[in-house]
């Protein structure tokens, strides 16, 4: 700014120092060539014998540089390479000068030719633009935080990553990283980035302080192949893809109920594919499955799976066998005083896997009570639901009963911003978890334990020969149910009574009642026998109670 009771020449050295002082990055070799002419010049002048001293050490320390990046921590072999050719040529430059005389022909254009030769790598590299990038943002940042609402916040550090760079910041006293979160367009304006290249995550040390990751490239813009199983054991957490900070996710699914949610090609069977993948190279879990699809999905893993239903008629059979699985193992602990069932390879876990839970609570409401009696109570006795749904629904998630169970909740791209709540829980969206924002299938948002922030990843790729390789591998190391679980599938008490056909609904729940086993009947084996709704049972079976003519023998289980 011209002003006019300043001299002219005043001003015009400020504005030249300011810009120098700008662009001090940009023009480093230039500088970097200017200050070793005049240290030439002087030591011509006072120690011309230097020279080899000087050689020496410049290629003592040019091969340091080329073979372990000292001392700059060079992690990239091209950078080392970089290093090395520049302190290597201005070295025997500067040693040259020094015995010689900077001026001495061709001196000062070897010079000026090798400073731009060797400027160009230096002007082309992204992640020296992005440093420069990095420290106007620090510079400018009282006024962005004005402008985005976050006034007082401030940056402690900052860092170059891969993909972009990321901050520590430190809120102003008041301000929460929910504030940030609902400001992050108006950063990503005032940062001049593209949409959704943002990222605020909370500091788990300090309330008042959050890390923000601005990406330049969208590190999962590409499908991620996926190389091997790393679980062996249903105790081992599985590797189910990468977060955008290239660590990997995580997650265990010993004693957890998991619930995977998207739209259609949000990549919702990809993420099963990953699951099925490690648990069927576990010897220590007995694989169900249940896809009503006609077994499009579960199909090409039928090998490993120990039962597949395909029809709702299967599907609540072998529910009803879960439960009577997870009951025998119930009373089983209980009799040894055991808290939690211990799976290995002689009484493995059982996980049922269930492709489009919607559809089972359309086609088959019996079968859907089971899985809900079995998301309460089989996670003690290692009986665990691992449900996928592209529908979302509040209906099909049995009106938030089954959702409540599940621990572990993997979120892909949801059509609309109400599908986050339903998938994951209320006040998720408004907490930052914006799963349709998603732009790719397999990206998704993670909440069970240890991920409990809203963090992007990008699930595996697991191909059709995937598939077949890993089915082919496994399929005949499959272990079978223990000897107590097998019973109870066996045992006719787990069977709803057998009726004479004609019987009506009333006589048929007072025999079913009657022939009930000590530890009762649940509603839906009730529901099944006389072919009525679950209103109708619960009418008819508090009508009983209160004449003494039924009663609960324990939640959800009645007999005569």
């Amino acid at each position: 700014m011209l002003v006019p009771d300043e001299p002219l020449l005043l001003v015009a050295i400020t504005a030249i120092g300011r810009a120098l002082f700008r662009y001090r990055s940009e023009l480093a070799p230039l500088t970097t060539a200017c200050a070793h002419f005049v240290a030439a010049l002087l030591l011509h002048h006072n120690h011309p014998g230097a020279w080899p001293w000087i050689g020496g050490v410049a290629a003592a320390v040019a091969i340091a540089a080329g073979l372990w990046g000292i001392p700059w921590r060079l992690g990239r072999t091209s950078e080392r390479i970089y290093a090395s050719t520049v302190i290597a040529a201005i070295g025997a430059w500067l040693a040259a000068g020094t015995a010689f005389g900077p001026a001495r022909s061709p001196l000062p254009t070897m010079l000026v030719v090798s400073t731009l030769v060797l400027a160009v790598p230096w002007w082309a590299h992204r992640r020296r633009r992005a440093r420069v990038k990095v420290d106007r943002v620090i510079n400018a940042w009282p006024d962005v935080a004005e402008a985005t609402g976050l006034a007082g916040s401030r940056i402690m550090s900052a860092a170059v990553d891969t993909w972009g760079w990321r901050a520590r910041m430190a809120l102003r006293p008041g301000q929460s990283v929910a504030d940030a979160i609902s400001h992050v367009p108006a950063i990503e304006s005032a940062l001049g980035t593209r949409p959704g290249a943002v990222r605020v995550e909370q500091d788990p040390s300090h309330a008042g302080r959050l890390t923000m990751r601005v990406l330049a490239s969208d590190p999962h813009a590409g499908a991620i192949g996926w190389k091997s199983q790393r679980a062996r054991s249903i105790a081992d957490p599985i590797d189910l893809g990468v977060f955008e900070d290239a660590t990997s996710v995580r997650v265990s699914v010993l004693r957890r109920h998991v619930l995977i949610g998207g739209t259609t090609d949000s990549g919702k069977s990809g993420v099963l594919n990953v699951f099925l993948g490690n648990l069927v190279a576990c010897s220590d879990v007995v694989l169900w499955g249940i896809d009503l699809k006609g077994g499009m999905e579960l199909r090409p893993w039928a090998s490993c799976l120990d039962r597949l239903a395909t029809t709702p008629e299967e599907a609540a059979r072998l529910l009803a066998d879960a439960v009577a699985i997870l009951d025998a193992r119930a009373d089983g602990s209980g009799r040894d005083n055991s808290r939690v069932w211990k799976p290995t390879s002689a009484a493995p876990a059982l996980v049922i896997v269930i492709d489009e839970y919607a559809e089972l609570v359309d086609t088959a409401p019996d079968a859907a009570g089971h899985a809900e009696s079995i998301a309460r109570r089989g996670r003690a006795v290692a009986v665990d639901l691992l449900a996928a749904t592209q529908r979302p629904t509040q209906k099909a998630m049995g009106g938030g009963a089954l959702r409540s169970q599940m621990s572990v909740r993997v979120c892909l791209r949801v059509r609309e911003r109400r599908d986050v709540d339903l998938i994951l829980d209320k006040g998720m969206l408004a907490a930052g978890w914006h799963a349709h924002t998603l732009d790719a299938p397999g990206k998704f948002y993670l909440l069970a334990d240890g991920h409990n922030q809203p963090r992007r990843a990008r699930a595996y790729l697991v191909t059709d020969e995937d598939v077949r390789t890993t089915v082919a591998r496994y399929a005949d190391q499959r272990p079978e149910l223990d000897a107590l679980s097998q019973a109870a599938i066996d045992s006719p008490k787990s069977r709803p009574a057998d009726l004479p056909a004609g019987s009506d609904p009333e006589q048929a729940l007072t025999l079913a009642l009657a022939g009930a086993p000590e530890e009762g009947m649940t509603v839906p084996d009730l529901m099944q026998v006389t072919g009525m709704g679950r209103t109708w049972i619960y009418e008819r079976l508090q009508a009983l109670a209160a004449g003494g003519q039924a009663r609960q023998v324990a939640r959800g289980r009645w007999r005569a």
